[in-house]
């Protein structure tokens, strides 16, 4: 198996085998200066670590529990925002893509595009994206088995694109749960694609509160390390300066104040692993 790698923007690189990066940020675009003051503090932790950083948000969370809930900026007004975070802190941005109109648009402005797990197995979508040139982010569904990806990675090179990267977010166990298997880190990383880990999806209580998703943040720190202890290129986390008032996902999110603590001892796991 050959480990490949995926360069991201100008100085980001993911492989299994690399001291990981951190792709972090809220789950939504709550305002143009939350992002801005938010992005700001996560590359200023990240580079005194010395830990490659991808800034991530959603401009449309376009499935909530409830159409009632706050879903973002939308594509036009949000991609500028991420646009403006991108030019002025010189950072690589993430963001999702819903449709496979967003993906020539989105391409424009982001670095790395990524697909929803909710999405992961629509091929027009894939295509979409593939043909951006963009690198892609793949999360796994929540329904499929980890060695299913292989199938999700087959039609991404069918269509001319091999700067794929796979992100593990839990599979879904009953009703209102998820749980991670951590064989499925070591069953991706055979497709030779960086493999991401979620840390904060994976502690989401899927439509929990009846018309929201709930989650257990304390939980994100020990499967972070569990995750880091496997080897992954790279960890995924929603983080927010609060969380409990948070607009999406903040029972989920890792609350700013422990991030640089959190990389830290993730940190020190990874150089131990690699």
């Amino acid at each position: 198996m050959q480990i490949k790698r995926v360069k991201i923007g100008k100085n980001v690189t993911l492989a299994n085998d690399k001291p990981f990066a951190v792709i972090a940020g809220p789950c939504v675009i709550e305002s143009e200066k939350h992002a801005l003051t938010l992005a700001a503090s996560l590359k200023k932790i990240t580079l005194e670590l010395k830990i490659p950083f991808i800034f991530k948000a959603s401009y449309d969370k376009a499935n909530r529990s409830s159409g009632f809930s706050f879903r973002g900026p939308g594509a036009e007004e949000g991609l500028k925002i991420l646009a403006k975070i991108r030019k002025e802190l010189k950072v690589p941005v993430i963001t999702d893509v819903h449709n496979e109109s967003q993906a020539p648009i989105a391409a424009e402005v982001v670095d790395f595009l990524q697909i929803p797990a909710f999405l992961s197995r629509q091929t027009d979508l894939i295509k979409a994206c593939a043909l951006t040139g963009k690198p892609i982010n793949i999360k796994k569904g929540q329904f499929l088995a980890p060695e299913d990806m292989a199938n999700v990675v087959k039609k991404a090179e069918s269509f001319g694109n091999n700067k794929l990267a796979l992100t593990e977010r839990g599979a879904s166990f009953g009703y209102h749960n998820l749980v991670v298997d951590f064989r499925g880190l070591e069953i991706m990383k055979q497709t030779g694609y960086p493999v991401v880990f979620d840390s904060t999806h994976s502690v989401q209580l899927p439509g929990g509160q009846g018309t929201c998703s709930g989650g257990d943040r304390k939980f994100i720190f020990p499967l972070a390390k569990a995750a880091a202890a496997v080897g992954v290129s790279a960890l995924f986390l929603e983080v927010h300066d609060n969380p409990d008032k948070a607009l999406s996902d903040g029972a989920n999110s890792l609350e700013l104040k422990n991030f640089n603590q959190f990389l830290k001892h993730i940190k020190a796991i990874d150089k131990a692993v690699k």
